[in-house]
């Protein structure tokens, strides 16, 4: 028992006297629901236990010795719902749950307790409990990658034994909309009846399959074609508020007619395939909002009033469709006098993923508003190839905690891919791992063992070593002195054009760092070849965290090559050393695309391979 490590955490577990070893010719009972809607807990309870040599048949009938495991659903037992009761005793396994999800739970529980044990499982009992109703992770599948069915269901399949129970998947332009072919020609997309399917893979593990479509900003891959780009807010581009400018369109213009007509149309073609009953809309980061067609009318009434009027007709196309609107809260939040004239059934999505994001303020003012709200933090992989373990853990936990405290009904894990989606997907798993941990029972999980969860839970590493040195890879971005927000300096390395090294956010940046962080990557990366993961694609796991220090070594190379060169200019850098950097990031991006298409489409890949192909040529001159 004081070995056994469970993902989550529950609320509650008790040590008992004695171990269950089963008998043969018994019995697994389904009872107190139609028994077919409890095939599926009892599908994961028959395989956990053959695991310790019961192979037992299911059933909905029998009696006293012919039963070795008993999957009951009864409220009145169990008064939470999704919560249930699980106790293994001597002679039998029992689960009672409060209702079908409580029992997918607790079987899924059994399964993690097997997989620790071989021929005995432990006497125990456990109660357990969600803290958030609505747990959730959304995977970014625009931004260049959309990855495989294959790759899709065995994400479901792990998040279902983590007691996720929402799936959404960050869309622009990676639908295929009959009508929209230009949009994502050669993007590779879902189409209809892969949503249909993995809609019924989701449904049947307990996961609603939410429908994400951006529906204001983030549309320059529509904006920038001919047929749309009488619909954009800034067709020419615009400047953000921080610096720099955005060449082209972004968002749609919220006073035209045709705005509200495309998107109409998107969502009655994309909605049906869905059978979840919620919808997020996004309408985030309207940075052009005001700065273009709606000039005179921002002046005029107020950017906040402008947005707030636009969010409102998009929220009845969704009543149309008899669906709760989820949007993103940060412009709202920008004007919180007009959280109060929020249409009243929607959800809230307040998100920020640095550890310090302000959850405790914002999500108080949407509770104050009466506005239902998930609190959305992130998995800190995205522009940092390796991800960033401590901001991680800081931002989930900041997250749950906070967002219990302010009444949260749900906590959405965002899994991004900026700037071309480099991180391999096993990087997300340290954070998937925690954000399910912490939204199942914050006070249970606040400590959670990271490393030796993802190695029983994630990895099946059983040399122990695949958890720790993810945990600590994800922690290169801390080594080299500099850091930066919501990326890590290392990525900021590997951007063409080359990002300043005297100005900016990479100044400070220094040979000696990046020589520190050049050892620390070949100090975490020294174990790999000693695990001993049992999972089906164990070697790709590690040729993909190869490559990820590859990643990581690549720009600390570059870095100190171009600290070292006068002016710091990438031209500046000796021939000789120019080519070495060159040959080893072919090297990278070889490999690279190798790995990619073992998981994920080929749409994206030349878009996301070309941004380090761009610094070749830099290298070549």
């Amino acid at each position: 028992m004081d070995e056994l490590v469970l993902l989550p955490r529950p609320q509650r577990l008790v040590s008992l006297d004695g171990t269950f070893r089963p008998a043969p010719g018994r019995f697994l009972l389904l009872k107190g629901v139609p028994p077919g809607d409890l095939r599926y807990a009892g599908r994961v309870a028959q395989e956990a236990l053959a695991g310790i040599g019961a192979r037992w048949e299911l059933t909905a009938s029998g009696h006293g010795d012919q039963i070795g495991a008993v999957i009951a659903v009864d409220p009145a037992q169990v008064a939470r719902p999704e919560g249930y009761v699980l106790t293994i005793g001597p002679e039998r396994v029992r689960i009672v749950a409060h209702d079908l999800a409580g029992a997918r739970h607790a079987a899924m529980t059994l399964r993690q307790v097997a997989r620790q044990s071989q021929d005995a499982l432990p006497c125990l009992r456990i109660e357990d409990w969600p803290d958030f109703p609505h747990r959730g992770v959304m995977l970014d599948v625009t931004r260049n990658k959309v990855p495989t069915m294959e790759t899709l269901y065995a994400v479901v399949e792990m998040l279902a034994e983590w007691k996720v129970n929402q799936l959404q998947l960050y869309t622009e332009c990676a639908f295929a909309y009959r009508e929209h072919r230009e949009v994502w020609e050669g993007a590779s997309p879902m189409t209809g009846e892969e949503i249909l399917a993995l809609d019924a893979h989701c449904r049947e593990r307990g996961i609603e399959l939410v429908p994400n479509q951006n529906s204001f900003g983030h549309l320059a891959r529509w904006l920038r074609l001919p047929r749309y780009q009488h619909l954009a807010e800034a067709p020419e581009g615009f400047d953000y508020p921080w610096g720099g400018r955005h060449e082209g369109a972004f968002s749609l213009n919220p006073l035209d007619p045709g705005s509200l007509a495309l998107l109409a149309g998107l969502y009655d073609e994309l909605l049906p395939h869905f059978s979840s009953r919620q919808f997020n809309v996004g309408l985030d980061e309207t940075f052009d909002l005001g700065k273009g067609r709606s000039r005179q009318a921002c002046e005029e009434r107020g950017v906040g009033r402008v947005y707030l009027e636009f969010l409102q007709k998009i929220h009845g196309l969704v009543q149309r469709h008899g669906r709760t609107m989820q949007f993103w809260g940060d412009i709202v939040m920008r004007h919180p006098e007009l959280i109060p004239e929020l249409p009243g059934d929607l959800v809230a999505l307040e998100w920020g993923y640095e550890a310090g994001h302000p959850f405790a303020r914002d999500g108080e003012r949407f509770a104050q508003a009466g506005v239902p709200f998930y609190v959305c933090p992130g998995t800190s992989t995205w522009v940092s190839i390796a991800g960033r373990t401590e901001n991680a853990i800081g931002n989930l936990r900041n997250a749950a905690e906070n967002g219990r405290a302010c009444g949260a009904i749900g906590f959405l894990n965002t899994d991004w891919g900026d700037m071309g989606h480099w991180q391999h997907l096993p990087v997300s798993f340290l954070g998937y791992a925690y954000g399910a941990a912490l939204s199942w029972a914050v006070d249970a999980n606040r400590d959670l063992d990271l490393p030796a969860a993802l190695d029983r839970h994630a990895f099946r590493d059983a040399a122990g070593v695949m958890g720790r040195l993810a945990y600590d890879l994800g922690n290169a971005y801390r080594e080299c002195g500099v850091m930066i927000g919501n990326a890590s300096a290392l990525n900021s390395l590997l951007v063409a054009p080359p990002v300043s090294l005297t100005e900016g956010r990479l100044a400070g940046i220094t040979v000696e760092g990046l020589e520190r962080t050049l050892a620390y990557v070949d100090q975490v990366m020294a174990p790999l070849d000693g695990a001993r993961m049992v999972r089906p694609n164990a070697v790709q796991v590690q040729a993909e965290y190869r490559n990820t220090a590859a990643f990581l070594r690549h720009a600390c190379r570059r870095g100190i090559a171009r600290l070292q060169a006068e002016g710091r200019a990438i031209g500046n850098i000796p021939g000789e050393a120019r080519a070495t950097l060159a040959a080893d990031l072919e090297g990278v991006i070889a490999e690279f695309r190798r790995l990619w298409l073992l998981r994920n489409r080929p749409g994206g890949l030349e878009e996301s391979a070309g941004r380090l192909e761009a610094l070749l040529r830099l290298y070549r001159g």
